[in-house]
């Protein structure tokens, strides 16, 4: 199931999100719009699976937007645009914990709000995503759903958090394993 959520959420060509990349450098609001459209869920889910609180991750997807507008001019082409959206929504969320201090979990309320309006997804579906992301810690969390929403490669991950490729493909594949264990056991 979670593999299936990288390619509904993630939205999109490179060479399109760097062309939004490159009219938002030139002041075209119209190009944050689209930016938006295509990257808002991949934004949202990364920010909430590491802050896990509704309304941080919304404002961390909110800030996000508007820091990558202000910034878009220092975007420098490498075919690479997820990452470095990604860089800027952690950098946010990072600067958000640190404030907070600590990170509150989901109530079951707030996991059927986010994905009420996701037809493919029951309810038990989305309690079993729940819990099954809670069996990895934050870091296993962290590299999953950069994968499995954004579509971000092993690599570019790596890059992101600053850890080596092995560790990371270590880490994910460790992660998955969790995860097929955690899902055996709740049949």
């Amino acid at each position: 199931m979670l593999m299936t959520l990288g390619a509904t959420l993630s939205g999109g060509g490179a060479e399109v999100l760097e062309s939004y990349l490159v009219r938002m450098a030139n002041g075209d609001m119209s190009a944050l719009s689209g930016l938006y459209e295509r990257t808002h869920a991949a934004i949202y889910g990364y920010a909430l699976s590491l802050l896990k609180n509704v309304q941080d991750a919304e404002d961390v997807m909110q800030d996000t937007f508007v820091k990558m507008f202000h910034s878009a001019g220092q975007y420098r082409s490498a075919g690479k645009p997820m990452a470095y959206l990604m860089t800027i929504a952690r950098n946010e969320a990072l600067m958000r914990i640190r404030s907070r201090g600590r990170t509150v979990a989901m109530s079951p309320e707030d996991w059927e709000e986010q994905f009420a309006d996701r037809p493919d997804m029951s309810q038990e579906d989305m309690l079993t995503l729940k819990a099954l992301l809670d069996t990895l810690s934050d870091e296993e969390r962290e590299i999953v759903t950069l994968h499995a929403l954004t579509g971000l490669k092993h690599r570019e991950i790596a890059s992101l958090l600053g850890l080596a490729l092995p560790t990371v493909l270590s880490k994910y594949n460790r992660a998955i394993k969790k995860l097929g264990k955690s899902l055996k056991e709740a049949e």
